[in-house]
């Protein structure tokens, strides 16, 4: 498949049956030969799809069936091929998992600041900048001068600020935040406001809205942003990067670190080069020989593929 369109959506709203809202969505986007990962919970909708423009307009056509969804404004990219290898629709606790009760952006959230004016908020002196990504995503593109939490998945998030609070805080007003599509910051914004924090704002529609709106010219971002499917990263204007993706330890690899002699195609990377035995390397080298050889037949290959989730 060539010229494909990619879509990355979520809407917190009321979903009263999310595991039937699964199956009707499950069969309409299996339908229209759409691939990605699409999450179900109470609390809404989130996930990335990608398929041919007919079927990604009526993958979108359903979800915007959904209660609170009918203005539903996905990001859009493209990809020259295939970036998902199936269609997972799942139902979850949370569709972005935080782990801190009472949390609800449709209740409370902060101040959505276009991408246009985002240079602006983070520029002013009286602002702390910080990424609520983890720090394999934060690894391959930042904006200049944002915190960097070291988190490991967004439930650490919560526990990292109270214990960094005062730090923080320390002679600044008002606090930005933001994270790949805008879902994170939702959540992170409204339990910011719920901590006691006024004046909390979060980057509307996220890096991707950014890079897609923003002239490199005119840009504060540095770097690649991480995304959840196979193109690994983007840059300005939603191309492609240049990051590809270990398959030994699932991390983005840049190319400095794929010309390192530590690193092996398919088998490791610098960051997990040593902490394997000779046969777990062993079978990944199979596998990737595996892989390459059905690339060549131009068959795909079965088995495993980018599982991470945004969470």
């Amino acid at each position: 498949m060539t010229g494909l369109t990619v879509a990355a959506l979520y809407r917190f709203t009321d979903i009263a049956d999310p595991s039937g809202t699964r199956d009707t969505l499950e069969a309409v986007l299996a339908g229209a030969g759409v691939r990605g990962t699409l999450l179900i919970a109470t609390e809404g909708v989130n996930g990335t799809i990608a398929g041919s423009a007919e079927g990604i307009a009526t993958a979108l056509a359903a979800i915007r069936a959904l209660p609170g969804c009918e203005d539903l404004a996905p990001k859009f990219s493209h990809a020259a091929a295939m970036p998902f290898h199936r269609l997972k629709v799942r139902v979850k606790q949370e569709i972005v998992t935080m782990g801190v009760p009472g949390t609800d952006p449709t209740a409370i959230v902060g101040t959505y600041v276009a991408p246009a004016d985002w240079n602006a908020l983070i520029a002013d002196p009286e602002t702390v900048v910080i990424d609520t990504r983890n720090a394999y995503e934060v690894k391959v593109g930042t904006f200049a001068g944002a915190v960097d939490p070291h988190t490991d998945s967004f439930r650490d998030f919560p526990d990292w600020f109270r214990a960094n609070r005062t730090k923080l805080l320390a002679g600044k007003r008002k606090v930005a935040m933001f994270c790949t599509g805008g879902i994170r910051c939702e959540k992170s914004t409204a339990f910011l406001k719920g901590e006691g924090i006024e004046d909390v704002y979060h980057l509307d529609g996220g890096i991707l809205k950014y890079l897609e709106d923003v002239p490199v010219e005119a840009s504060a971002w540095e770097g690649e942003c991480f995304v959840f499917d196979e193109r690994v990263a983007v840059g300005h204007g939603l191309e492609q990067g240049t990051h590809a993706l270990c398959r030994g330890c699932r991390m983005p690899v840049s190319p400095e670190d794929r010309a390192s002699p530590l690193f092996e195609e398919g088998v490791q990377c610098p960051a997990c080069a040593g902490t394997r035995d000779a046969a777990t390397l062993a079978a990944k080298a199979e596998r990737h020989r595996q892989v390459t050889l059905a690339a060549k037949r131009g068959e795909q290959h079965v088995g495993r593929r980018m599982e991470r989730e945004e969470d």
